[in-house]
């Protein structure tokens, strides 16, 4: 199997992930009443996981920084932080569906500019007149789904 196919697959797996993720998170802060509580016992969960993964594979780092990172690049747990307790408080209130959907479009647009203009390092990809083509259909995909009902009226 070529690597693009196993990263697809990989990559695939990662976004069932997150509707899973917003819907246990969301029912564990509407159980809690505390979106922010989930959110933190997420993140420990996260932390246990990710440490002993570390260990098994690569053992203690010998170092966290190197001097030439730029800063910025240390800042990534702040957007996870923002999605994890954004989706655990909004997505019971308004839908799984639909806040998986506005995710999906921050990212269609958030992904076109980064890859447009190589932001923070990124590889650079032009948005030519296909890929555009392309974005506008899934944007309009993304209306499609959405769920317009409000939420327990189904």
């Amino acid at each position: 199997m070529n690597n693009y196919v196993l990263y697809s697959i990989v990559m695939l797996v990662a976004g069932i992930g997150i509707p899973v993720m917003a819907t246990l998170n969301g029912g564990l802060g509407a159980k809690l009443q505390s979106p922010t509580l989930a959110a933190t016992i997420l993140f420990f969960v996260g932390l246990v996981c990710a440490l002993a993964y570390l260990l098994l594979t690569e053992g203690l780092p010998g170092r966290v920084y190197q001097p030439d990172t730029p800063i910025y690049y240390y800042f990534g747990g702040f957007f996870v932080l923002f999605y994890i307790l954004t989706i655990t408080w909004i997505a019971p209130r308004f839908g799984i569906s639909n806040a998986i959907a506005f995710v999906l479009l921050g990212q269609l647009i958030a992904m076109s500019l980064i890859d447009h203009f190589g932001l923070m390092g990124a590889q650079q990809f032009s948005i030519d007149s296909q890929r555009l083509a392309g974005l506008v259909c899934m944007v309009f995909g993304v209306f499609l789904v959405l769920n317009k009902a409000t939420p327990g009226t189904n």
